[in-house]
């Protein structure tokens, strides 16, 4: 990597560092317009025109900050391929998505503005909703194969509606009053999906 490059990094890192920053300091009723690019980019201590070099808008800046939580998402996929039983894999995967998004609420609300009034944020949210939805079907798949699992409607249908459940429940999560019981939501969110799998049993 040349020396350019790192420094290119560096100031996008720098920027991205900074949108962070404002979105937790704004409050919940701050919104993609009251994001102020001039000011954002004296935080990072570059130029406005660096911010626009690197992102297209704000809402693209949001997504690529939100790239960044993709790392809880991304363990959660690898708990679901694990060992043990369904139930423990699944409630296992969506707490640690809940918990690891539920300490970053400031950037998953920007990012429902972000893909609500982007389209091509909304296009790169889907597509990663597919990829997971991709994963998700293929352990369906297998669990019918073994026989662990009814047939039912397509793995993949199946799998991007039980995606759709976890969306609507981050979303609340982001909206949720201080002390709204995330245990007993996350359960019911569990039972949906072992449920929709496995039928009236789950293993």
């Amino acid at each position: 990597m040349t020396a350019a490059a790192t420094r290119g990094d560096q100031r996008r890192a720098a920027l991205l560092e900074a949108l962070d920053a404002h979105l937790r300091d704004a409050g919940p009723a701050a919104g993609l317009d009251d994001i102020n690019v001039a000011d954002l980019s004296r935080r990072a201590g570059v130029t406005r025109s660096a911010f626009y070099f690197y992102f297209e808008n704000k809402a693209a800046a949001v997504a690529a900050l939100m790239d960044e939580m993709e790392e809880e998402a991304s363990d959660a996929a690898g708990l679901l391929e694990g060992e043990g039983a369904m139930r423990e894999r699944v409630a296992a995967a969506i707490r640690t998505v809940v918990e690891g998004w539920g300490r970053r609420t400031h950037v998953y609300r920007a990012m429902l503005e972000a893909r609500a009034t982007s389209p091509a944020v909304r296009e790169r949210w889907e597509a990663r909703l597919a990829s997971f939805a991709e994963l998700v079907a293929e352990l369906i798949e297998a669990e019918r194969v073994a026989g662990r699992a009814p047939a039912g409607p397509s793995a993949l249908a199946l799998a991007t509606a039980l995606l759709d459940v976890n969306d609507r429940t981050l979303e609340r999560l982001v909206r949720a009053p201080e002390h709204f019981d995330w245990d007993r939501q996350v359960d019911a969110v569990v039972h949906v999906w072992t449920g929709s799998i496995y039928g009236r049993t789950s293993p």
